[in-house]
């Protein structure tokens, strides 16, 4: 039967060969709570060992769009992994929840197991930055589905966080500080129009270097997306409070930043206080990009956003500042309006 199979796109053997080398990865640092491993039909997770009174599960999805499209044409493969983990877990920490496990699936043209080995390691690092278990996963082999050498990738992450210390929105008033955590670059949104940019409406190489980069293009352009779980655990376990959080994924600061805002509230961000990417600034002048638009597609060189009362500002800034993974600072406050928010000259 394999045979027929293989002769109809789909290698049995190679599939058993990614599990094995899959297992051989995976090294669940934080797999206390699991009771069963890669390779099983389910996974069992304990949520009693977790020590939490009043547990809520907090799940989150996503992929990780067209830079798939630069990493199967740069045949950069080990970090893309690591966009598709902090795409999901920067989604759920916004809530306070901790990661608890996560879940890969990949579709591919034919299996190359290099290629998924590549992949799968940078997940497993991803996992590992967000300091949870990476359960399990799908590999599917659909030659008539993908053009060759194509694959597309899609995370699922569960976390949790204890019901009395969840965050949302209902403590947000005027006069919070908003607080940004700088991005390590692009991240993993706004890649159709990073593609248009440099290789459809310019003809630039992967290793060409920009006076503006401190690295070539292809590095710049596939740095990973960074990962703040470990920023949001150690505010949550101190004694700051947090309002609110966003996480600055697709549309940019100008959509997700409303998202953590109750209605009849704004955010004024001082567009002076943002530490904009060298890259930014070179997207905007190759693409001929109006900055409105900049703001509404990328970033900016803002992965991540803190919303804090006023007399605690400071400690939260000093607090994330200890270290030299995060770097925070204050770009802007909570006011009254019917806006939602204002980008302000100055």
């Amino acid at each position: 039967m394999s045979e027929n199979y293989k002769k109809s796109g789909v290698d049995i053997h190679k599939g058993y060969e990614v599990v094995n080398r899959i297992k051989k990865i995976v090294t669940n640092k934080f797999d206390a709570n699991l009771s069963s491993n890669i390779g099983n039909f389910g996974c069992v997770f304990d949520l009693s060992k977790l020590n939490l009174k009043n547990p809520l599960l907090v799940s989150g999805t996503d992929g990780v769009g067209t830079k798939l499209l630069l990493a199967i044409e740069s045949n950069i493969h080990n970090t893309i992994g690591v966009d598709l983990v902090a795409m999901c877990v920067n989604d759920i920490i916004t809530l306070g929840a901790t990661p608890l496990y996560f879940l890969d699936y990949i579709a591919v043209d034919k299996i190359n197991v290099e290629i998924i080995e590549s992949i799968i390691t940078g997940i497993v690092d991803g996992c590992l930055q967000s300091e949870c278990s990476l359960i399990g996963g799908e590999t599917a082999e659909m030659q008539d589905m993908y053009i060759k050498n194509h694959y597309d990738l899609a995370g699922f992450i569960t976390g949790a966080v204890e019901k009395e210390k969840i965050i949302d929105f209902k403590n947000v008033k005027p006069g919070n500080k908003i607080i940004a955590i700088s991005s390590s670059g692009i991240h993993s949104n706004g890649y159709s129009l990073v593609r248009k940019i440099f290789f459809k409406d310019n003809n630039f190489k992967f290793d060409h270097k920009f006076e503006e980069l401190d690295c070539s293009l292809i590095t710049e352009l596939m740095k990973p997306t960074k990962i703040y779980s470990k920023l949001v655990k150690n505010l949550m376990h101190s004694n700051i409070k947090i309002n609110a959080m966003a996480n600055i994924t697709g549309g940019g600061l100008i959509e997700n930043i409303p998202r953590a805002l109750p209605k009849g509230l704004c955010a004024n961000i001082f567009k002076s206080k943002l530490r904009i990417n060298p890259i930014f600034n070179l997207m905007q002048r190759i693409g001929n990009i109006d900055e409105d638009e900049m703001f509404n597609i990328f970033n900016m060189g803002v992965g991540f956003v803190l919303i804090v009362d006023e007399d605690t500002h400071l400690d939260v800034v000093k607090l994330i500042n200890k270290t030299d993974e995060y770097n925070s600072y204050l770009i802007g406050e909570v006011t009254q309006s019917n806006e939602s928010i204002r980008l302000i000259n100055g």
